[in-house]
């Protein structure tokens, strides 16, 4: 089978003949692979540095959409031929591939394959983070960093279904743009000289989603009101951020890691209990997920390439088959 796979973290990942997985083992299902999303993670992993790193040759793809075709000992909650959505990890650009029935979540009829890919990481991350995590209220203020990057996207999304006003900064016109059509109520350009300035204008942020880091993560900072929380998702940046700990102690300002994936190691049910929710959402028309660029996996490395250069708005989806 096709699959696109990194040998060596000093080579580029390429698509490449591998065998075929096999029968599931226990507690496992095989998955005949319908889409993959791509998520800057991704990008990490095949650069080898992300914080969940398994050892090469691997193949690349964090969530993912198919059909069951297999399903292995001990597995009673999935027959073959149900749709479902995983999130792996890995192993997602390929044609087939074994993952834990545990993760496997329904979808539903309404929601088509590359949907349902584009879906579980960036809902997943922006619903938990802003719900279970900081516990965003109606009427508080919510800034989104990297607000038409794929996750940050769905944060301006939900946040306003939450009911907070959501303030997105993003890079050019044409994303602050997506980021209103997503419901910002105030946009911010993130290459202005003067955005620690103008995010002061704002009246106080009760919340901060920063996917970004950086100078970003500072100028956020000096927004935040007293008793804010910052939620830190991410560093497409490059740069971790040094908060000065006296503002924070001065503002009673609370900071807070948040990794999804991580959930599915020591706590999984805040996840199925917000994907349910989101998927929900879905099926009654509240959400709305932006995918900018559907790509054959022949074209893996370009959708790679369209994340690490930021070109692209919401979600990058491969189709497998």
């Amino acid at each position: 089978m096709h699959a696109f796979r990194i040998n060596r973290f000093t080579d580029p990942p390429v698509l490449q003949d591998i065998p075929d997985p096999g029968f599931p083992g226990p507690g496992q299902v095989r998955i005949a692979i319908k889409a993959c999303g791509l998520n800057f993670a991704d990008l990490l992993m095949a650069r080898g540095t992300y914080q969940d790193m398994p050892d090469p040759p691997l193949t690349l793809g964090m969530e993912i959409a198919g059909t069951i075709t297999n399903v292995g000992p001990g597995v009673t909650d999935w027959q073959p031929g149900a749709r479902v959505a995983v999130y792996g990890g890995h192993g997602g650009l390929a044609e087939f591939g074994l993952f834990p029935a545990s993760r496997c979540v329904a979808l539903p009829e309404t929601m088509d394959a590359e949907t349902a890919a584009a879906f579980q990481i960036a809902y997943g991350t922006s619903h938990m983070a802003l719900d279970y995590k900081a516990g965003l209220k109606p009427g508080e203020t919510l800034l989104v960093l990297g607000a038409a990057g794929g996750v940050g996207l769905t944060a301006v999304e939900i946040g306003k279904l939450m009911g907070a006003r959501v303030v997105a900064v993003a890079r050019g016109e044409h994303k602050r743009e997506t980021a209103r059509r997503a419901g910002a109520d105030l946009t911010f350009d993130s290459t202005a000289p003067d955005l620690k300035a103008q995010l002061k204008t704002i009246g106080g942020v009760d919340v901060v989603f920063d996917s970004v880091g950086g100078d970003a993560t500072r100028a956020a900072l000096s927004a935040c009101a007293p008793e804010a929380r910052i939620l830190l998702i991410g560093f497409a940046s490059g740069d971790l951020p040094d908060l000065p700990p006296n503002h924070l102690l001065v503002k009673n300002v609370s900071v807070m890691g948040f990794w999804w994936g991580g959930f599915f190691k020591f706590n999984p049910k805040p996840v199925t209990d917000s994907l349910a929710t989101l998927f929900k959402w879905q099926g009654e028309g509240r959400l709305a997920p932006h995918i900018s660029y559907r790509l054959p996996l022949e074209r893996a490395a370009e959708g790679l390439d369209l994340l690490s250069a930021r070109q692209a708005t919401g979600k990058v989806v491969i189709r497998v088959a």
